[in-house]
């Protein structure tokens, strides 16, 4: 078997400057000496490695190895395991240790001083040690020594178990440092940081680089301070919603009730401001006609749901029903149907959900149907036939991707034709029911023999299909909706062309309604324009409000939130707010990114324990890598599904559980070019990301820099 090797790059000559105090330069000195002895050791067995091994010398060092364990201390234990681990597999398939990157080998340095003394772990991401030389390279994501760095403080005393053994002592060193092809350039030691300079030199950096700015807490809209309380105070009336609204804000609730409003404003601007205090003065100035139990809110996300619940309580509003969008089409679509339960398919593949929410689907479907003579065929199963005849007609999504101008890739449509395919599918359950009894179609655990496999998607439909189902029947017949006195949509520009037909269902012959939205926020492909929405709608006389003023964000996240948009920004949002300035961190390594994050983290609800904090990942998956570095603390939390508290903390989520809500503070884990390309869908998602902060940003990234942030997007110094 041959093995690529990769030699480490020897160290610069150091030069520190003679200005630093005399710990800062002997932190220096210790840690060049550490990182030249692990990389010489690491090299010794990079070498010892290509050599080979035969079976007699690993059995001599399992030997050496058991007995070391027999009267090692506690702390050494899970490394001597690991070791021991690495030469019975290697007994087993005679092949080389891996070995931790010489150039990166680890990012952070932790000595701790426990029974047996002194000792020094490196988290890293690869075990490796040398027990000899005094190198312990350990696993910072599984490691039980790793929890140490994460809960404990420099002089702190900890206790925890490594294994079944309890372990105790001292933290005498805990410092973060970062090592790029193969030389320390940067050390983070409690408050001091020190950082290398292109010609060797080291110097002291000012600790405000990574410590997000006091002053935060409070500043993120609250249920009892709901607007920004300017304006018109002048204004009174007997239920004083309208206290805390602007002159420009106010002027919208001068719509007439029956008239549709569209409110358009940028990220802050107070659309959400504005429809709630609609709500609440139809239902002050006339509750006869519009009772709040005839109301309703409906919004994209669970998070937006709960905190407009929070937001409609102070407003006297408590009885209207606040739905997502997804539990409101599966209510509509029961109803409609006059079907106690619909079976679904939670895990449709995105460029499937894509094309099924696109408008060119829509007119391409309304253009297939045409003008219905008879109301035959309006039951769930027939209609669902019908919709699934389109998804398996090649040519028929041929046309539609071809519409799209772009906005779906072609791989969408063979993806379409598996997924339609595999739901048209005759259940197991159903198609074996003859031919075996019904307790032989659960397994061992109480669970059906389709479950984890393609077949369980056999005769399901996906959420998206709702509404196209709804679409279908309504050219035949009613669908037999309540009407509702008013309705309000939020983040509308998130609502599909099938979606808003469902809606105009629920409108009465006013269409009192109100739509909250701005372009620049949706989080999908597929934007229709406000135009295509009210005429979906059947609006023909809508009121427009555009909020020009963003409240929420301070100039320096609004600066950079335009220069993410790049083309796509709109007309200049002006905003009265001076603020803090957008922090840009990079790092060579996702692993230090995570835990400086984590450092500045609790640093900051140290000093501000009652503010509300957002770390807002690119996806779930980076959401719970970031979350474990974490997840001991008290005030940490992961949202996942909307479930937020909204109780001083940090909540760790996702860019797409985010719409609409407000944080006192905002850190993006992962602002990388993997997770944010440059296309135009990753400019409006990473642009709400930025745009959720009140007092503070933070954008940190690695590897390779999001060039959404390069010149052409927005300027991110190191």
């Amino acid at each position: 078997m041959t093995h690529t090797v990769q030699r480490f790059t020897l160290p610069r000559m150091s030069h520190v400057e003679a200005s630093l105090p005399d710990h800062a330069r002997a932190i220096i000195a210790e840690e060049e000496a550490l990182l030249a002895r692990v990389q010489s050791t690491l090299e010794a067995a990079r070498r010892k490695s290509a050599r080979g091994q035969d079976a007699q010398g690993l059995v001599a060092q399992l030997q050496v190895l058991r007995d070391d364990a027999s009267t090692a201390a506690v702390a050494d234990l899970p490394h001597i395991f690991a070791q021991m681990n690495q030469m019975r597999s290697l007994l087993e398939r005679q092949e080389g240790v891996k070995l931790p990157d010489p150039q990166a080998p680890y990012f952070a340095h932790l000595r701790l001083n426990g029974e047996g003394g002194p000792r020094d772990y490196l988290l890293g991401r690869t075990t490796f040690a040398d027990v000899g030389a005094g190198v312990r390279v350990i696993d910072w994501r599984f490691a039980p020594v790793a929890r140490v760095f994460y809960c404990y403080e420099e002089g702190d005393d900890y206790e925890e178990y490594f294994g079944e053994r309890l372990a105790e002592g001292s933290v005498e060193t805990r410092r973060l440092v970062i090592i790029e092809r193969g030389v320390l350039t940067r050390i983070i030691s409690g408050a001091l940081v020190l950082e290398r300079l292109a010609d060797g030199t080291w110097r002291s950096v000012s600790r405000d680089f990574a410590t997000l700015q006091s002053g935060g807490a409070g500043t993120a809209a609250r249920p009892e301070f709901l607007g920004t309380g300017k304006g018109a105070r002048h204004i009174e009336d007997a239920f004083g919603v309208t206290a805390m609204l602007d002159a420009e804000q106010y002027e919208a609730l001068s719509t007439g009730p029956d008239r549709p409003l569209l409110v358009l404003g940028s990220a802050g601007s107070g659309k959400t401001t504005v429809a709630l205090h609609r709500l609440a003065k139809l239902a002050f100035d006339d509750p006869k006609t519009f009772p709040q139990a005839r109301m309703k809110l409906i919004v994209p996300e669970e998070g937006l749901a709960r905190l407009s619940r929070r937001l409609l309580a102070p407003l006297g509003l408590g009885n209207v029903a606040v739905q997502t969008r997804d539990a409101w089409l599966l209510a509509s679509a029961r109803s409609a149907f006059n079907v106690p339960g619909i079976k679904l398919w939670n895990d449709t593949p995105p460029l499937v959900s894509r094309l099924k929410r696109h408008p060119t689907l829509r007119r391409a479907l309304a253009a297939r149907v045409g003008v219905p003579k008879t109301d035959a065929g309006t039951t769930l199963e027939r209609l669902r036939t019908r919709m699934t005849d389109a998804y398996m007609d090649r040519h028929f999504l041929e046309s539609v991707v071809t519409a799209a101008k772009g906005e779906i890739p072609r791989t969408a449509i063979d993806e379409t034709l598996e997924h339609t395919r595999l739901q048209l599918a005759t259940p197991l359950s159903k198609a074996l029911k003859h031919i075996t009894d019904a307790e032989r179609l659960i397994t061992v655990d109480g669970r059906s023999i389709e479950d984890d496999t393609p077949d369980a998607m056999a005769g399901t439909v996906d959420l998206d299909d709702l509404p196209v189902l709804m679409f279908l029947k309504a050219q035949h017949t009613s669908l037999g909706l309540e009407r509702l006195a008013h309705v309000v949509l939020d983040e509308a520009e998130d609502f599909s062309l099938f979606e808003l037909f469902a809606v105009r269902q629920l409108l009465g012959k006013g269409k009192s309604c109100t739509l909250a939205g701005d372009e620049m926020q949706q989080t999908d492909a597929g934007f229709a324009g406000w135009p295509a929405v009210l005429n979906e709608l059947n609006i023909r006389d809508a009121a427009t409000c555009r909020l020009q003023v963003s409240y929420r964000c301070p100039r320096p996240v609004v600066e950079l939130a335009r220069q993410v948009l790049g083309a796509q920004a709109p007309e200049q949002a002006a905003t009265g707010r001076a603020g803090a300035p957008v922090g840009f961190h990079h790092f060579p390594d996702e692993a230090q990114a995570q835990l400086f994050i984590g450092e500045a983290l609790r640093d900051l609800v140290a000093r501000e324990p009652h503010a509300s904090v957002g770390v807002i990942a690119s996806s779930p998956e980076s959401a719970q890598a970031i979350y474990r570095v974490v997840s001991d603390q008290p005030w940490a939390r992961l949202v996942s599904d909307g479930e937020f508290t909204f109780e001083p903390g940090v909540d760790v989520t996702d860019v797409g559980s985010v719409k609409g809500l407000e944080f006192d503070y905002v850190i993006l884990p992962d602002v990388t070019a993997r997770a944010y390309p440059v296309d135009d869908e990753s400019r409006r998602r990473l642009h709400v990301a930025v745009t959720r902060t009140s007092h503070q940003l933070w954008v940190v990234s690695s590897g390779v820099r999001s060039h959404l942030l390069t010149p052409g997007g927005a300027a991110a110094p190191r």
